[in-house]
């Protein structure tokens, strides 16, 4: 009863107009942002994060504006997918599998329709799953002491290494690159200047806002630089633009079940959404067998990634409220704008600040009912804004970013290492680093290191106190499984292919 009272006050927060409209034009621009192939979530929410803080929101406002802008973008990432063959972030790369084979076929309309649809079901499916258990782990979460936080952050970067898939060592170095440039500046402890080369402007460490947008948007210009063509035209909808209730029963299963499954791994730090559509998808390609036309134009190869990857979205903000842990890239950002705010997300704050966090929950509920009542109507209009060409759309990136950086010191030192660091991230892209490790890896390392060093003052130095009590044994045993997985996997296609 007491989380029914909670959720209609958060709902009194996300309904006020100003709330609203900040919901509104979050998703909105969410759409649009998630569209457009390569920008995805995490640049969508780095760039309006300053702006948002720069025009003076209150922080239930600013969350909620940038959860639009992150739901937004998990929506739109399936219509260039859909249309074009070209996923607007990673997490629409499994929609392009059946979705482009549905729009040569005519079926762009049916396709856009029931994955906006999916995308509504499975982040409502999360969303409930976060009012039911995000309270639960909140309760659960003040046993944890510095020994418990600094194992449970070595347990969210074995995540992503052992998630991945095959490439656990560069994503275990792209974290490890992020834990680094999280030890720049003035040590919290000691107060000696660490790796600053004597430069007043490092004092402070490197702005979390310059290292996103560094790292995302800069490499992104320049790998955009590399195409310069306008590129296709997107494909026409066909004559039917809505699917029907046939269509809608044959995909029901595989949308509830990737729902769930989505919002499990959701809720894993550092899985992402990429993970869960990739898991979804293929359980659901080995539960239709042979009958199946995945890669052909299967409904259920549009709905099940969509569901999916969605309600992996929703379920992410669980650890981020609960633990203080992002559980996904873009998440990492959202924690961000809330130390900017001087907030510090974990289990304290349900109690500290309910209007922020339940604020925040009730408003994926709208959020996800504004997003299905823009998607479906609009989707003529979307298609024809992905024509738009490269000579425009880079030079409006790149304005945004430059004047996001500057507004936050207004030193051209910002800038400069911006660019820097948006030539190390282009390299490591085409690398194939995962940069959305790099972030985790530097928003984990500063409570990393600070967790380490106030367990081992408790302990006078003694390192066992990492590895008592059960819920840090737990921590290190899961640990060690994900660091396991690629082995196994290694090793089981090796004998596959022996």
């Amino acid at each position: 009863m007491d989380t029914l009272n909670f959720l209609m006050s958060g709902f009194s927060v996300a309904l006020q107009p100003q709330n609203l409209m900040l919901a509104l034009f979050g998703a909105f621009l969410g759409t649009i942002v998630g569209m457009l192939p390569g920008l995805g979530p995490i640049n969508g929410v780095a760039i309006l994060l300053p702006f948002a803080y720069a025009l003076g929101l209150p922080p239930e406002s600013a969350l909620i504006l940038l959860a639009a802008v992150y739901l937004g973008c998990e929506y739109g990432g399936r219509i260039s997918a859909i249309l074009i063959n070209v996923p607007g972030d990673a997490a629409a790369i499994m929609s392009t599998l059946d979705g482009y084979p549905l729009a040569k076929q005519g079926k762009a309309g049916i396709a856009l329709s029931l994955s906006a649809f999916s995308s509504f079901t499975g982040s409502t499916i999360a969303t409930v799953g976060v009012v039911l258990f995000a309270p639960l782990l909140a309760n659960w979460a003040v046993a944890f002491g510095p020994a418990e936080y600094f194992v449970l952050m070595v347990f969210a970067i074995t995540c992503l290494s052992g998630l991945v898939g095959d490439q656990p060592v560069k994503t275990a170095v792209a974290a490890l690159i992020g834990l680094g440039l999280a030890t720049v500046g003035v040590d919290a402890v000691t107060g000696v200047y660490r790796f600053t080369f004597d430069s007043v402007n490092l004092s402070d460490g490197i702005q979390f806002t310059t290292i996103v947008i560094g790292f995302f948007s800069i490499s992104e210009i320049l790998i955009m630089l590399e195409h310069t063509e306008k590129g296709q035209k997107a494909l026409e909808q066909g004559k039917r633009a809505l699917f029907n209730l046939k269509e809608l029963m044959f995909s029901l299963g595989a949308i509830l079940r990737s729902g769930i499954v989505g919002f499990v791994v959701g809720v894993l730090p550092g899985a992402g959404a990429t993970i869960a559509s990739a898991m979804t998808y293929t359980n659901e390609k080995k539960i239709a067998g042979p009958e199946g036309k995945f890669g052909e134009g299967d409904l259920r190869g549009i709905a099940a990634p969509e569901a999916a990857n969605n309600a992996s979205a929703c379920g992410s903000f669980i650890p981020m409220l609960t633990l203080g842990v992002p559980g996904s890239g873009t998440t990492a950002v959202m924690m961000g704008a809330l130390t900017l705010y001087n907030i510090t997300p974990g289990p304290q704050l349900f109690s500290e600040q309910p209007d922020i966090v339940w604020g925040l929950i009730a408003s994926l509920f709208v959020g996800n009912v504004i997003l299905l009542l823009l998607n479906i109507p609009l989707v003529g209009l979307f298609a024809r804004m992905l024509n738009t060409p490269n000579y425009i759309l880079i030079p409006a990136i790149a304005a945004v970013s430059f004047v996001g950086v500057y507004a936050i010191h207004s030193t051209t030192f910002d800038l400069i290492l911006m660019v820097g660091l948006g030539v190390l991230g282009y390299f490591l892209r085409k690398l194939n680093f995962p940069l959305s490790a790099l972030i985790l890896g530097y928003v984990l390392g500063e409570l990393m290191e600070s967790s380490l060093r106030r367990a081992l003052s408790i302990s006078q130095g003694d390192l066992g106190i990492l590895f008592q009590g059960p819920i840090t044994k737990v921590l290190w045993v899961l640990a060690g499984i994900m660091v396991l997985l690629p082995v196994f996997r290694w090793l089981r296609r090796r004998k596959q292919t022996a």
